[in-house]
């Protein structure tokens, strides 16, 4: 019984990632959605960040081979591992038989999960992460962060529009705001 139990619960972890990987959300979605997901956060985040001197606006003084290069990890961890393990692993998908009340308590669950693992992962995998994943700020930004990353999944089924939007926060972070440098001081 335990031996059916694992082989259906690879399953259906198969048929997620399959699902999530292989979806392209239509144009519509991604101008409609996407977008006003984007720009939702930031019109919480930045100003929050700002008023209470997280974020500090300025142009890195970066070649553009190290513009390339955080662009192009930034693309892979955390965009595109995050969103696979916190979003698709732990997320009912779309295709799935579960009720709405489940499917938010699920989306619940991985967001405190999301926003424990940063201050776990500056104390272990990550040090330069410490302290600014400790700072309250920073996980509530990341609160934000998983919400929104949530809503898209949960709305279409697809890894590829979270991957996009956690991809594009990051590294707008880390370029203009002063993530870069608080992670590398």
């Amino acid at each position: 019984m335990r031996n059916n139990l694992n082989r259906l619960l690879n399953l259906k972890i198969i048929h997620r990632l399959k699902k999530a990987i292989t979806t392209i959300p239509a144009p519509s979605f991604w101008l409609n959605t996407v977008v006003r997901l984007l720009l939702f956060y930031t019109v919480i985040s930045l100003p929050f960040g700002l008023y209470l001197g997280f974020l500090k606006f300025g142009f890195g003084q970066f070649k553009i081979e190290e513009s390339i290069k955080i662009l192009a990890i930034c693309l892979f961890t955390p965009a595109i591992t995050e969103e696979l393990f916190f979003r698709v692993l732990l997320l009912p998908h779309v295709t799935e038989d579960v009720s709405r009340n489940k499917k938010w308590l699920w989306g619940g669950i991985s967001l405190v999960i999301f926003i424990v693992y940063h201050p776990l992962n500056a104390l272990t995998a990550y040090p330069a992460g410490f302290p600014t994943f400790m700072n309250p700020v920073f996980l509530l930004q990341a609160a934000f962060l998983g919400i929104v990353c949530t809503i898209a999944y949960f709305q279409s089924g697809s890894l590829w529009p979270s991957v996009v939007m956690h991809w594009v926060i990051v590294v707008v972070w880390l370029l203009f705001f002063g993530g870069y440098e608080k992670l590398n001081t």
